[in-house]
């Protein structure tokens, strides 16, 4: 099986007698995967014997294929659309080109040597006590000894009173005719977000399977970079699960930067003889038969835990689907076993996961004061363009939530940095309780958003009114966090 253009193996379990054969070696602590669970050892475990498993590149799908190689592909995309766009401030200013191989060498020339350096680091010297394991790690079907914690890598039987489960998420491939080998037609070559990045060649053409933030995300780095970006979504809307009014905002901006094609269904791909990729769907309004091509097929459905390929059934470790069940701990239902981030959480944040990460951290060491992970205020962003962010509830949760709501919006154009940007797109919008007056939640769709909305979630963790958040301090004049002073006094 393949995962992110890496091969995986899954145990499934050994017969009794190999297993008695191979000796099981001891140690305090097993830690499976090393994006955040990197960061549990430190020198109060010093005196702990740590193994470490790792089966893809060390330090997880953030710094290697998810978060920050993104941001970075975006900030150039960025800079390149703003270049486009710059007739609107007086400015006559053209893209001349865009050296795709520089960019991408720019990211991973600075991203791979932390890789690599941080397994050097786990492996050498100044960590006598850390064992790494390169390899898929998954429990035994078959325990000679009756222990349930023991976990096999590369043939090595592994156990220790203390497993801490962090092995992340991979692609979702959805079970489309041509790309799922399930189905009786020819797998057509395709990238997901752990591979585009790395391409060689800017594409003149690319499909994009999907309307999620990935595809949100990449498509706008791409049409930025010029190419002719189809994207081809099953819902009506792109990023649905926003607010509404933000969703429907993003959408109609897209819309009008790139192909975008909603309400797909009965999706099927072949490669042409030109080796050009195919997709016909059909269309959820009036079910005809639509037809794109392109030179590139992405593939960006969204991730799925990898909690169903460590045979947690052998640990009698409870999950749902691939997610594995936790409390707001981290623990499992079996002592002694913990999990945490994309593995067991479908909010699928590195920012969440470093916060689980260090209360599993402190519980681990501390088992008489506990720490639970809050998830009510746990912020996200988009980073397209324009960018959104967003905490809390929407306007239609809170409704569902019987809350008694009353909602604000202000305009960046309504501000005057908002002038100064020319901004007609991005708002801010927030959502309160008119009893309590207290902010609920809050959306934000424009430029700097992953910013802006920080204001508004230390609002709301410290309790304070919609009044006190408007009023109860100065907002700089003019700089653009006035667009959500003015809808804070809207209330």
């Amino acid at each position: 099986m393949e995962v992110g253009g890496r091969s995986m193996v899954f145990t499934t379990g050994m017969n009794p007698s190999s297993e008695q054969d191979r000796p099981i070696q001891d140690f305090d602590m097993i830690i499976v995967g090393t994006g955040s669970g990197n960061s549990i050892p430190g020198p109060e475990f010093d005196d702990w014997k740590i193994a470490i498993i790792e089966e893809g590149v060390f330090g997880g799908t953030c710094l290697n294929v998810g978060c920050i190689p993104s941001k970075m592909f975006i900030y150039a995309a960025d800079v390149a659309l703003q270049a486009q766009n710059a007739s609107k401030y007086g400015l006559d200013i053209t893209l001349d080109g865009v050296r795709w191989s520089d960019i991408r060498d720019r990211v991973f020339g600075r991203i791979d040597p932390i890789a690599s350096g941080g397994e050097q680091y786990r492996a050498g010297d100044e960590c006598p006590n850390i064992t790494v394991f390169d390899g898929h790690g998954a429990f035994t079907a078959d325990r000679a000894n009756g222990d349930q914690r023991v976990i096999e890598v590369n043939g090595q039987l592994l156990t220790a009173p203390t497993i801490v489960l962090g092995a992340g998420a991979r692609v979702h491939v959805p079970p489309i005719s041509g790309i799922d080998p399930k189905h009786d037609a020819p797998v057509v070559p395709y990238e997901t977000s752990d591979t585009v990045m790395r391409l060689d060649e800017l594409p003149k053409s690319m499909i994009i399977l999907g309307g999620g933030y990935i595809a949100s995300e990449l498509g706008h780095v791409f049409s930025a970079f010029g190419v002719n970006v189809t994207m081809v979504n099953r819902s009506r809307a792109l990023l649905r699960n926003e607010d509404t009014a933000i969703s429907q905002r993003f959408t109609e901006i897209m819309s009008e930067r790139i192909d975008v094609r909603l309400g797909s269904r009965h999706h099927k791909v072949r490669q042409l003889e030109d080796g050009r990729i195919e997709m016909t769907y059909r269309d959820l309004d009036d079910d005809h038969t639509e037809i794109v091509t392109g030179d590139v097929l992405l593939v960006a459905t969204g991730r799925v835990s990898n909690g169903d390929r460590l045979n947690v059934e052998a640990a009698g470790i409870e999950h749902q689907s691939h997610r594995l069940v936790v409390d707001a701990a981290g623990r499992t239902n079996i002592s002694g076993i913990w999990a945490f981030g994309d593995v067991s959480n479908k909010l699928q944040l590195k920012h969440l996961a470093n916060l689980e990460m260090r209360n599993v951290r402190h519980n681990i060491l501390n088992p008489d004061d506990i720490r639970t992970t809050d998830y009510t205020l746990t912020p996200h962003a988009v980073f397209g363009n324009p960018q959104i962010a967003a905490v809390g509830l929407t306007e239609r949760a809170a409704r569902d939530a019987g809350i008694n709501v009353m909602v604000a919006s202000k305009d960046y154009g309504a501000t005057a940095y908002g002038w100064a940007m020319e901004d007609d797109s991005g708002f801010v919008k927030l959502v309160a309780d008119a009893d309590t007056r207290r902010l609920v939640g809050a959306h934000i769709i424009g430029p700097q958003s992953s910013t802006l909305i920080h204001q508004l979630i230390q609002g709301m963790a410290y309790d304070r009114t919609v009044d006190e958040m408007a009023s109860g301090f100065m907002y700089i004049h003019p700089a653009l966090n006035e667009v959500v002073e003015n809808a804070l006094l809207d209330f």
